[in-house]
């Protein structure tokens, strides 16, 4: 059933570390010429639907020269993730029924950022500075006082949820609140997708007449917002949530019959939208953990060297995934070998 194709003369493995306009008419063009040429139906006409969910392949995590590069312990982590989910798209055009994108999306005053937080001096934490429930109660860190009105609250009301939040994140076994630099600015460069992968989707979407479900998520100001179905902390100290939960990542997982998942960060974002995803599948029917497919080669953990290391944490989580009734799988490996595929 799974065909695999060659590769179009336009993906160019030198330029995935490079920011650039797509040419979409030339594009599309060629995508049209391209499934004519190999014969590719519209995705509509699948019998087999396949859902490829990508969080956050965007410049600011897969790119050297910006704010949050996902470099991994080799240093080259993100770039050749992406060349490699570049590559399987176009090598499995014609099976790939949609593709979901999602894009953290940021704004300065937000939970993460050196701007929500001062200390007695009156100065901003340092970028990758992780803030304890401790600390907040002993007064090292507190909100800035300057920031809550442009937010809607008051002082009183930033400190109280602050001291929330952070108990929040202990109580629940999650990382402690991490000051991040600034990234994935909201209308920066750096918020938008790395240029090869957004051709890849453009290319996929003419070729088969299909288009990509876009999910943002990351702009509430008082949460993180590591995975895509939820925030870290879905409750504020008043009762009253701080973002919604997203149903449609689950749905997809109903409506097709395998999804694939690969991005950035295999320890952050990825790794919690995978965990969220397996709950919703505990609490409905654990047999759908069997249609998740997890590209361990186009994921990378955050390693910051001298700093921070989360590649165990991130090994940790796959392993879960995996004994959980997931499938941990590589992109170079045909459709056809992986598991649960082999007899389509």
């Amino acid at each position: 059933m799974f065909r695999e194709l060659p590769l179009p003369t336009h993906l160019d493995a030198m330029r995935i570390n490079a920011v650039w306009r797509v040419p979409y008419q030339e594009r599309a063009a060629q995508a049209r010429e391209w499934a004519r040429q190999h014969h590719i139906e519209p995705a509509a006409n699948d019998a087999f639907r396949i859902c490829l969910i990508v969080v956050d392949v965007q410049n600011t995590f897969c790119l050297p020269d910006f704010e949050l590069y996902v470099g991994g312990r080799s240093g080259t982590g993100a770039l050749d993730d992406t060349r490699r989910l570049c590559e399987f798209i176009y090598r499995n055009l014609a099976h790939i029924t949609q593709i979901v994108p999602t894009m953290d999306t940021h704004q300065a005053a937000q939970i993460f950022h050196a701007l929500f937080l001062v200390n007695a001096r009156g100065e901003h934490p340092a970028p990758f500075t992780l803030v304890t429930a401790e600390q907040v109660q002993r007064g090292e860190w507190r909100i800035n006082p300057a920031i809550a009105a442009s937010l809607g609250i008051s002082v009183e009301e930033g400190q109280r949820h602050l001291e929330h939040y952070t108990r929040q994140l202990e109580q629940s076994g999650k990382y402690a609140l991490t000051i991040w630099p600034y990234h994935a600015m909201l209308g920066g460069i750096g918020h938008a997708l790395v240029s090869a992968f957004e051709e890849a989707v453009f290319f996929h979407s003419i070729a088969r007449y299909s288009q990509p479900d876009f999910h943002v998520k990351g702009n509430a100001p008082l949460t993180e917002h590591y995975s895509v179905l939820g925030p870290e902390v879905e409750i504020g100290y008043d009762g009253k949530p701080l973002a919604l939960k997203d149903e449609k990542i689950f749905q997809k997982l109903e409506t097709f019959d395998a999804v694939i998942i690969a991005g950035e960060a295999k320890s952050h974002c990825v790794a919690w939208t995978i965990a969220d995803l397996l709950d919703d599948i505990r609490a409905r029917d654990e047999k759908l953990a069997r249609k998740v497919y997890l590209l361990e080669d186009c994921t990378s953990p955050v390693v910051v060297p001298g700093a921070l290391d989360y590649t165990a944490e991130a090994d940790a989580a796959f392993q879960h995934f995996a004994d959980a009734g997931m499938h941990i799988v590589r992109s170079t490996d045909p459709l056809n070998t992986w598991q649960g595929l082999q007899n389509l």
